[in-house]
C-alpha cells in the first residue's frame, strides 16, 4: 500500500490544481461581465484603456507562489481542502487590485465631449468681433475649444460694388460646441494695419483643421487681401465624395449638402446673398446667415466623419488631431477640381450688383462630378516647392581640422572629386580641406557653422517649402559686390502659403519705399518705355486709309493724308502709295524713357548715398519687416538683423567706396 501514496499524492495535486483554475476562470468572466458598459465601449475619437491581461500578470503567480508550497508542505487531504480555498482567496484579491487599478486609469481620463446634433449647432447665438480688445477676451475660450477638438468651420464674405470685388469684409469661424465667431476684418485692417498674433496663428496652425466649401479659395482671398495665410484646409465636397454620401444630381453646394445630409435648410436668397458686409451695423437676418454657413460646415464634417449627436468625445493629448488626419489624409489643403472652376466665380452671393469669376466655385454653386473633368490645370498659383531638401548639412573644415562652414552635399563632393580634401566623416558627411582657406570665421558661435532644418520657419511645415529673399532681388541685385558675397542667411524656407503671404506684406513695403523716394513700381517695360502720342495717331491714319481707302469721306481721307505726310516729312503734292501707308501703319508708338531708373535700383541709390551704413540700413529694414509681418517660429539659430554688419565694418570700414551694379 505504500508505493500507493506518492501517486495518490500527484493525481491530487494535479486535480486541486485543475479545479483551482477552473475556478478562477469563471471568476474571471463573471467580473469582466459586471464592468460598466463605457468601460469596454469604444468611441470612434477615444484613446483605449490600456489594460494589463490579468491572467498572465495576476493568475499565474498566484498559482506559482500558492499552490506549490501547499503541494509540498502538505498531505493529500490538505491539498483537497486547502488549495481550492487558497486559489479562490487569491483569484478574488486579484480581480479586486485589476478592478481598482481599472477604476483609476479610467477616472483619470477627461470627462468625454459629447456631440450636438446640427439643430443644437445652429441654436448657439454667433459673437461679433470688431476689435483686437474683443477678439483678445474670446481667444482663450475659442483656446480651449481647439484644445478638445481641433476644428473650425469656417466661411468668408464679401461684397462687389460697381463690378469690383472688394476684399474680404467677414470671416466666420464656429468650433464643434457652435460656438461662431464673426470677424470684421476691415475694422482691424483700417486701423493698425495689423492683426493679433492669436489670430494669425491659428489660421495657419496646421494642427487645426479648417473645414467648408471653398475654404481653400478663401484662403487664397486672405492671402491676397490681408496677407493672412490659411493652412489644413478640407473641401467638405471632396470628403462627401470619398464617403460617397453625396448626391451629385443635387449639386455639392453647400446648400444642396445641407438638405441632403442633414435635413438642414439654409436661407440663400438673393437679398441676402448680395447684401452689403461693409455696412456699419450687420442686419440680425446678415449675422444669421453668416453664423450658419460656419455652423453647417461644421456640422457636415461631423456627420462625414461618423460623429452623430451625442457620441462621446475623449481627448487625449493629440489623438483627436492624429485621428482627424487619417480621415483626411490626401485632402488637406487640395481644392475642389470641379467643371469649369479655373479662377471663376466664387460665391455668386457676394456680388452686390455683377457677380464676377474670379475665384475657383464655391459653395453656393452647383458643381458637376470633379471625377469627370481631366482637362483642369493643377492648382500651381505660380509656386512650385522644391523637389528636394535645401540643407544637407555638411561640412568644411580646414586642414588644422577648424570647421569652416555647413554647405551641400554636392558642393562638399566636388572638393573630393578635385582631390582638394579629403573625407573625414560619413555621418555627418564631414570634408577636410587640403589647401588654407581664403578666410575663416571669427569664432565657433558663427551662423554659418549651424545646422539648419528643411521646414518652413514660420509655421514649422516640413513639405512643400520654397526659397524666401528676405531682402527682394530687386534690391539685392545692385548692392556692391562686398554684401553679395555669402548671403544665404537672407534665403529662408517657406511653405506655399506662407510664402505667398510674406509676398503680399512685402508690396506694402514695396509701396511705401516707392512713395518714400518717388520711385514707381510696376512693369519695367510699362516705366522704361513711353508711348508716343504723335506716332500712334500717324499709325492709325496708315491703317485706317489701307483698311477704308476710298470709302472715307474726301475731307477725312485728305486731313488724313495730311498728317502721314507732315510725319514723313513729304511734299503736300507727293502721292502716298501703298508701300508708304504699310510703312506708316508699321511704326513703333512706344520711345524709350532716357530718364528712367528702376524702382529697385532708386532705392538702392538713395541709401547708398550714406554709404556702407545706408545699405546695411535698407538690409535690417527688409529682416525686420519679415519679422514684424511674419512672426516666425522656427527662424535657424543665430539669425539676426544685424547678421554681418560688424564684419563688414571691420574689414571695409564705413568709407567703403560704393560701386552700384
Amino acid at each position: 500500500m505504500s508505493h500507493r501514496g506518492p501517486v495518490t499524492a500527484v493525481l491530487t495535486a494535479v486535480l486541486g490544481a485543475t479545479l483551482g483554475g477552473l475556478l478562477v476562470w469563471q471568476l474571471y468572466r463573471t467580473h469582466k461581465k459586471r464592468l460598466p458598459f463605457n468601460q469596454k465601449a469604444t468611441e470612434p475619437l477615444e484613446a483605449p484603456v490600456q489594460k494589463q491581461p490579468y491572467l498572465e500578470n495576476q493568475a499565474v503567480p498566484c498559482l506559482e507562489n500558492q499552490a506549490a508550497p501547499c503541494l509540498e508542505n502538505q498531505a493529500a487531504p490538505c491539498l483537497e481542502n486547502q488549495a481550492a480555498p487558497c486559489l479562490e482567496n487569491q483569484a478574488t484579491q486579484c480581480l479586486e487590485n485589476q478592478a481598482k487599478a481599472e477604476e483609476h486609469q479610467t477616472s483619470a481620463l477627461p470627462p468625454p465631449v459629447h456631440i450636438l446634433s446640427s439643430q443644437q449647432l445652429l441654436g448657439v447665438k454667433p459673437v461679433m468681433v470688431s476689435s483686437e480688445d474683443e477678439w483678445q477676451r474670446l481667444w482663450p475660450l475659442i483656446q480651449e475649444e481647439l484644445s478638445v477638438f481641433p476644428v473650425l468651420g469656417l466661411d468668408c464674405e464679401w461684397v462687389s460694388a460697381k463690378g469690383k470685388l472688394s476684399s474680404v469684409s467677414l470671416l466666420q469661424m464656429s468650433s464643434y460646441s457652435g460656438l461662431c465667431v464673426l470677424v470684421r476684418l476691415l475694422g482691424f485692417w483700417s486701423g493698425t494695419h495689423s492683426f493679433p498674433l492669436s489670430l494669425k496663428d491659428v489660421l495657419r496652425d496646421p494642427h487645426v483643421f479648417k473645414v467648408g466649401v471653398g475654404c481653400y479659395e478663401d484662403g487664397k482671398r486672405l492671402t491676397r487681401d490681408y496677407g493672412l495665410s490659411l493652412s489644413c484646409t478640407v473641401d467638405l465636397r471632396n470628403l462627401a465624395l470619398r464617403q460617397r454620401q453625396a448626391s451629385l444630381e443635387n449639386g455639392l453646394s453647400l446648400k444642396s449638402l445641407a438638405a441632403d445630409l442633414l435635413n438642414v435648410s439654409l436661407d440663400k436668397s438673393l437679398e441676402l446673398r448680395c447684401s452689403d458686409w461693409e455696412a456699419n451695423q450687420l442686419s440680425p437676418e446678415q449675422v444669421s446667415y453668416a453664423a450658419r454657413d460656419a455652423q453647417v460646415s461644421i456640422a457636415l464634417f461631423l456627420h462625414l466623419l461618423g460623429l452623430g449627436p451625442g457620441a462621446g468625445l475623449a481627448t487625449p493629448s493629440g489623438s483627436s488631431y492624429c485621428e482627424l488626419a487619417s480621415r483626411c489624409q490626401g485632402l488637406v489643403d487640395v481644392p475642389f477640381r470641379g467643371r469649369g472652376d479655373g479662377d471663376g466665380g466664387d460665391k455668386r452671393r457676394r456680388a452686390r450688383q455683377s457677380p464676377l469669376r474670379e475665384f475657383p466655385a464655391s459653395g453656393d454653386q452647383q458643381t458637376a462630378d470633379p471625377r469627370k473633368n481631366n482637362k483642369r490645370k493643377a492648382l500651381g498659383v505660380g509656386y512650385s516647392a522644391r523637389k528636394s531638401p535645401l540643407y544637407d548639412n555638411c561640412f568644411l573644415h580646414a586642414p588644422d581640422g577648424q570647421p569652416l562652414c555647413t554647405c551641400d552635399k554636392k558642393k562638399a563632393k566636388w572638393y573630393l572629386d578635385k582631390g582638394i580634401g579629403v573625407l573625414k566623416s560619413e555621418e555627418p558627411f564631414v570634408v577636410q580641406l587640403l589647401f588654407e582657406p581664403s578666410g575663416r570665421p571669427d569664432s565657433q558661435q558663427d551662423y554659418y557653422l549651424t545646422a539648419k532644418d528643411n521646414l518652413c520657419v514660420v509655421c514649422g511645415k516640413v513639405d512643400s517649402y520654397i526659397r524666401k529673399n528676405i531682402v527682394p532681388h530687386e534690391y539685392r541685385r545692385h548692392f556692391p559686390t562686398e554684401m553679395k558675397d555669402h548671403n544665404s542667411h537672407d534665403i529662408l524656407l517657406l511653405c506655399t502659403s506662407c510664402h505667398a503671404a510674406s509676398n503680399v506684406h512685402d508690396g506694402f513695403l514695396k509701396q511705401q519705399l516707392a512713395e518714400e523716394f518717388s520711385a514707381p513700381q510696376g512693369c519695367e517695360d510699362g516705366v522704361r518705355l513711353h508711348e508716343d502720342s504723335e506716332r500712334r495717331r500717324v499709325r492709325s491714319a496708315a491703317r485706317a486709309l489701307l483698311g477704308a481707302g476710298d470709302g472715307l469721306p474726301e475731307q477725312r481721307r485728305h486731313e488724313l493724308q495730311a498728317l502721314i505726310r507732315d510725319f514723313l516729312d513729304l511734299d503736300r503734292d507727293q502721292t502716298l502709295n501703298a508701300e508708304t501707308l504699310q510703312q506708316a501703319a508699321e511704326l513703333e508708338t512706344r520711345i524709350f524713357n532716357e530718364a528712367y531708373v528702376p524702382h529697385g535700383l532708386k532705392v538702392v541709390q538713395v541709401y547708398a548715398g550714406r554709404g556702407l551704413q545706408g545699405l546695411m540700413e535698407l538690409e535690417r529694414r527688409w529682416r525686420q519687416h519679415f519679422l514684424s509681418t511674419m512672426q516666425p517660429h522656427h527662424l535657424p539659430r543665430l539669425w539676426s538683423v544685424h547678421h554681418n554688419h560688424s564684419k563688414l565694418l571691420r574689414k571695409h570700414g564705413e568709407d567703403l567706396p560704393i560701386q552700384l551694379h
